[in-house]
């Protein structure tokens, strides 16, 4: 009988992956924070395509982090349950990120109000 050969895929070695997997969600925190600061996401003329846009990008930053997240024991393919647990933890928490920074501050909520 011919066994075929175990799945293991391996994209980045397991030092980078917990590195960039620790690093990434800081960088963006910050990226969301100066976003929230200039109001992009409330003005120019298409407004829409700039919530489209950052939320392409959600998506792929999240995509690549559970990517990182999974690499970091090492392998792709295999992971472990605990690892993909972790990862869709990150891209829920991810998602949420997403959702708040779109809301309007209760500040600028109230001044609209008053006008």
């Amino acid at each position: 009988m011919v066994y075929p050969a175990p799945l293991r895929v391996v994209l980045i070695d397991s030092a980078t992956a917990a590195t960039l997997a620790q690093v990434l969600p800081l960088l963006l925190l910050s990226l969301m924070v100066e976003l929230r600061r200039v109001e992009l996401h409330r003005r120019g003329p298409n407004v829409k395509l700039t919530r489209t846009l950052l939320g392409v990008f959600f998506v792929a930053f999240g995509v690549v982090e559970t990517v990182f997240v999974l690499s970091i024991d090492g392998e792709l393919i295999p992971f472990s349950w605990s690892d993909l647990i972790a990862a869709l933890s990150i891209f829920a928490l991810l998602a949420l990120l997403f959702i708040l920074s779109l809301l309007e501050s209760p500040a600028r909520r109230r001044r609209n109000d008053d006008l």
